[in-house]
């Protein structure tokens, strides 16, 4: 029960992602797990500081993720990451790093539409405008996985309900004991 794993959320920005790991994590504790979050903008921010947005930047980036991922699954924790990770080869790649059974892709499915109208700050208008170059989703490419683990919908499902399947997963694959609840 203690090995490792990996739960990587991929999605366009603004999908959920990050709040879908901050819910997941305690529920995750409360199972008995050392969690550990990477999320994409903190790594962009301190491991990956520099980059830019091209799909080399990109791919570097997601392999910086995947291998501190790797590292942390080798020593039993259970992992989040909550990063874009638009292209289907760097996930793969993610995914033979960490491992097959320890490697769960969840796709946080949302529509451009949707995270338009969610959208605070106005970035996706702008880049629907072409102010923005490099834009996943927009003026970038992002390869939804074509077989994720899991698929959750952020447009229609509360975060309780996409948290209940990414836990029914790690259930069936024996990574954490059913029927704990969070104290949250």
């Amino acid at each position: 029960m203690k090995q490792g794993f990996t739960v990587w959320l991929t999605g366009l920005s603004g999908a959920g992602k990050s709040t879908i790991a901050e819910r997941l994590g305690p529920e995750l504790t409360a199972r008995g797990r050392n969690v550990e979050v990477l999320d994409g903008d903190e790594v962009r921010t301190h491991l990956s500081k520099g980059l830019g947005f091209s799909r080399e930047d990109r791919d570097i980036n997601i392999g910086r993720i995947s291998f501190v991922a790797s590292l942390l699954v080798k020593h039993d924790a259970a992992v989040i990451t909550a990063a874009i990770s638009p292209y289907a080869r760097a996930r793969a790649e993610a995914r033979k790093r960490i491992g097959e059974n320890q490697f769960v892709e969840v796709y946080v499915r949302c529509s451009l539409k949707e995270l338009t109208r969610r959208d605070v700050k106005g970035l996706y208008a702008k880049a629907i405008a072409g102010e923005i170059e490099h834009f996943t989703g927009v003026s970038d490419p992002y390869e939804a996985p074509d077989n994720p683990d899991v698929v959750v919908d952020s447009e229609t499902e509360s975060v309780e309900e996409s948290v209940g399947k990414i836990l029914a997963e790690l259930e069936r694959r024996g990574h954490v004991p059913a029927g704990v609840k969070a104290a949250v």
